[in-house]
């Protein structure tokens, strides 16, 4: 019998084995991109327009998380989420890493590289391309999220999308107007799944309406390296 919960507002349940067919094979995913970034850090612009360079690719998944930290020295990120703080900290337990810093990409849940450093950011994204199958669906404010068989492993589901400008008026960016890229706007940590080919549905009346995109990311225990990875349009 499938199961049922809700996390932070989403109403989800775990259905019961699912037959996929061929498509339980490995097969070509997207590379993730995540930008840890802040506009109350004058280091972050340049890894913001990277960001927004990389989401023209559609071999890419770019996901931005404004952090809070900086909020309290001058200047409020609107984007900012206590979330994103949590993500980046738990990259750091899963990656080994003395410290947080801003701006941080990490890809594929595994390589960490400053932001603003093009060279390390593109030779970071040649990373193996084969992953879980996962396929996405969305009808009547529900998500669906089928999942072939594969490894135990973790899911979380991010609300993102969008571009954005805001002119900043105080903080070490005071007086910049700063545009900002692919905006996760909620993360929602489903837990661990078990590895057995189900459907994952979610109830997506809760998303805010900033949000244009869903993806879906399943990782290692311990937001591991990245095993899967997909993302539909909201509307």
């Amino acid at each position: 019998m499938g199961r049922t919960a809700r996390i932070m507002g989403v109403a989800f349940s775990l259905a019961g084995p699912l037959l996929l067919g061929p498509a339980v094979r490995a097969e070509p995913m997207p590379v993730v991109v995540e930008l840890f970034t802040s506009q109350g850090c004058s280091s972050c612009p340049p890894a913001d327009r990277l960001l927004g360079e990389l989401a023209k690719r559609p071999s890419l998944i770019t996901l931005a998380y404004h952090i809070d930290y900086w909020d309290r020295l001058g200047w409020k990120d609107p984007f900012s989420l206590k979330a994103a703080t949590s993500r980046q900290n738990a990259y750091a337990h899963s990656l080994n890493l003395p410290t947080i810093y801003t701006p941080q990409m990490v890809i594929q849940g595994a390589t960490d590289v400053v932001g603003f450093d093009r060279p390390a950011v593109l030779a970071a994204l040649e990373s193996k391309r084969d992953g879980l199958p996962i396929h996405l669906s969305r009808a009547d404010g529900k998500l669906a999220v089928e999942l072939g068989a594969g490894v135990p492993a973790e899911i979380t589901v991010v609300a993102y999308g969008g571009e954005s400008e805001t002119r900043v008026a105080r903080g070490e960016n005071a007086g910049r107007i700063l545009k900002d890229y692919s905006i996760v706007r909620v993360v929602y940590p489903l837990g661990l799944w078990d590895g057995s080919a189900k459907t994952v549905s979610l109830d997506l009346s809760s998303v805010p309406d900033s949000a244009t995109m869903v993806a879906v990311l399943v990782q290692g225990a311990g937001q591991g390296r990245m095993l899967g990875a997909a993302t539909i349009p909201l509307r």
